[in-house]
């Protein structure tokens, strides 16, 4: 269970991220499985919407919820992750650990579109990067550490 209200979304999403050789409908649930469940029973039809709600809202590019999450691109599979994660309640901080490392550049500004939107409606966005490029064209604030100091 999600108390705090922080998730973090990992730099290498196939190894942490990712349940490799499941469905989108599947990662986008696996979080938030216990919403949809009652007396230990998964109601599949509210795993289904859900998914389709996270399909059309992050605009992941699939022909179906029950695509393998591997024979997608690497920005939907963020995307995917992004949703399995706002799929839970009460999600405040969102921590992004390179997020649009390895995917195209229409996949980044649709990441980014959606990270702007999820800080303009009150969440807390926490980008961490090694491309300086990429955090000064995203935050609001910015903190450069170097041996686990705040070095600017």
């Amino acid at each position: 269970m999600i108390r705090a209200g922080l998730v973090l979304c990992s730099e290498d999403r196939k190894h942490d991220a990712l349940v490799q050789g499941r469905s989108i409908q599947k990662n986008i649930n696996i979080s938030s499985r216990r919403h949809s469940a009652r007396f230990g029973v998964l109601n599949s039809k509210a795993e289904a919407e859900i998914a389709e709600t996270f399909i059309k809202k992050l605009r992941i590019h699939t022909a179906s919820r029950h695509q393998d999450i591997l024979n997608l691109s690497g920005g939907n599979q963020q995307k995917v992750i992004l949703g399995g994660w706002l799929s839970e309640q009460g999600v405040r901080v969102l921590i992004v650990d390179d997020p649009t490392r390895g995917i195209d550049v229409d996949a980044r500004s649709e990441i980014y579109d959606l990270l702007y939107q999820l800080a303009e409606d009150g969440m807390a966005i926490v980008v961490v990067s090694s491309g300086l490029s990429e955090v000064i064209g995203i935050c609001d604030r910015l903190l450069v550490m170097c041996e686990g100091k705040i070095s600017a």
